[in-house]
């Protein structure tokens, strides 16, 4: 029924895992306006740089149509 834990040099970590506290933590603290702006503000600022490079970089990533493709001159048999 109960596994024989193998012997460690301090017992109580042995014994930690059944430790139950039954003091509660703290509340969280509520963010102000200021942290949240923040935030907001910053993840704004990520979104639009993604987006910025991705527009930018569209006109790097596309030929023109009108280019003419180029051959070598071993394909024209010369």
């Amino acid at each position: 029924m109960f596994r024989r834990r193998e012997p460690v040099p301090f017992a109580f970590l042995a014994e930690a895992d059944r430790f139950r506290s039954n003091v509660a933590p703290p509340p969280r603290r509520r963010a102000s306006a200021g942290q949240i702006a923040g935030r907001w503000l910053l993840g704004l600022t990520i979104v639009a740089g993604l987006a910025g490079s991705v527009i930018l970089g569209m006109p790097a990533l596309s030929t023109p149509p009108h280019t003419p493709v180029q051959q070598s001159q071993a394909a024209d048999g010369r």
